[in-house]
């Protein structure tokens, strides 16, 4: 049996416990009856909140995972003989056991990319696949924000993407797992990052930002489009998720609780304290500035330790020795990631979530460090 450990996890934002308010939504919708498959009041709250957040004509489909919310977003812009558009490391890609491939029937086209990001030129260079029967049509961008390396695509470039996307005929998807995390660093809005920016379907992350259970699958509004194609895509996807989301395990029978989560997060409609500062935001912008101090502290331990990524969110990257990262692990949990510069070192992930206090940062910086010595 192992030595338990004395600090929380640094694995993942997916080890943290829900919010307190969330779990309380929860509670709530757990007064009474209510229609199942999302024919209820919180969801059509839900509904109504979305359109405040990401525009008039947006839709939301909650879903159970971040997985199915990708598989059915993606299968929902793409034909049956349809590629996906994605970073080399981008999470459909290499955590999501060809989910996408596998249950979508899509081919993942993927780029490499630096610092997890990629380029417009990387996306133009599947233009000469569009109309050749041996390849598989580039029919999406899937763009992973932030992304799974911690870095977040500046709003800009964005733009930029989706832009070269649509003159290509893609649709455009968000992975938003971290959605909220993205927008706290950049601060922007929701809707800045993808109904602004020329986004079409967005897979909006909870779980990773305070949630317990559900995602949701958001069809941005046709009038919000910015050319013609790409209102028949979102017409065409808002058509297509209620069935795919059935047929692919993820419409939920008490819908009303992962809606209730969502509402939670987002803050309801109408309600001038949910836009002043809703809990997504304050929930995000805490983990990302624990990331910050993380990433200060470890800092300081070099050259024995190395920060090898900029930290743009909630996650920090760096090189130790295998033994000292061996030792540390013994006092809070993390992941290796790649190897290090040398045979004896090791790259790790460290990610911050909504709970994370200052205190556990400063004492796993403080472990690092007796570690390293």
């Amino acid at each position: 049996m192992t030595e338990p450990r004395t600090l929380p996890p640094f694995a993942s934002d997916n080890y943290a416990p829900a919010h307190p308010d969330v779990l309380a939504a929860v509670a709530a919708a757990n007064d009474g009856y209510a229609v199942a498959y999302g024919d209820d009041p919180w969801t059509a709250r839900l509904d109504a909140r979305v359109r405040e957040v990401f525009g008039a004509g947006a839709l939301a489909f909650p879903v159970l995972n971040g997985t199915g919310a990708n598989v059915v977003s993606l299968t929902a812009l793409s034909p049956r003989w349809g590629g996906v558009v994605v970073s080399d490391v981008a999470h459909v890609n290499t955590d999501e056991n060809g989910a996408p491939e596998r249950v979508g029937g899509l081919k993942l086209l993927a780029c490499p990319s630096v610092d997890g990001r990629i380029t417009p030129d990387d996306v133009a260079r599947w233009a000469g696949q569009r109309d050749d029967v041996h390849r598989a049509h580039p029919a999406v961008l899937s763009l992973t924000q932030s992304t799974e390396l911690g870095t977040v695509y500046p709003l800009e470039d964005l733009r930029a993407l989706s832009h070269v996307a649509h003159d290509l005929g893609m649709a455009v998807h968000v992975d938003g797992s971290r959605l909220a995390n993205a927008a706290a660093a950049l601060g922007c809005s929701l809707r800045a990052l993808t109904t602004d920016a020329g986004v079409d379907v967005v897979s909006l992350g909870a779980a990773k930002n305070g949630g317990m259970l559900g995602e949701a699958v958001l069809v941005l509004g046709p009038d919000d489009a910015p050319d013609a194609a790409s209102a028949r895509a979102r017409e065409a996807a808002a058509a297509a998720v209620p069935f795919l989301r059935k047929a692919t395990m993820q419409l939920a029978s008490k819908t009303r609780f992962v809606s209730a989560q969502l509402l939670a997060l987002l803050g309801e409609a109408g309600d001038p304290a949910g836009d002043a500062e809703p809990l997504w935001h304050r929930n995000a912008a805490h983990a990302n500035a624990m990331a910050a101090r993380l990433r200060a502290g470890l800092s300081e331990l070099a050259p024995a330790a190395r920060v090898t990524r900029p930290t743009e969110a909630n996650a920090v990257f760096a090189t130790l020795p295998r033994a000292a990262a061996d030792r540390l692990r013994a006092v809070a949990r993390f992941y290796d990631w790649a190897d290090g510069e040398t045979p004896d070192r090791v790259e790790v992930r460290l990610m911050c979530a909504w709970d994370t206090a200052p205190d556990t940062v400063d004492a796993f910086v403080a472990a690092a460090a007796d570690a390293l010595a």
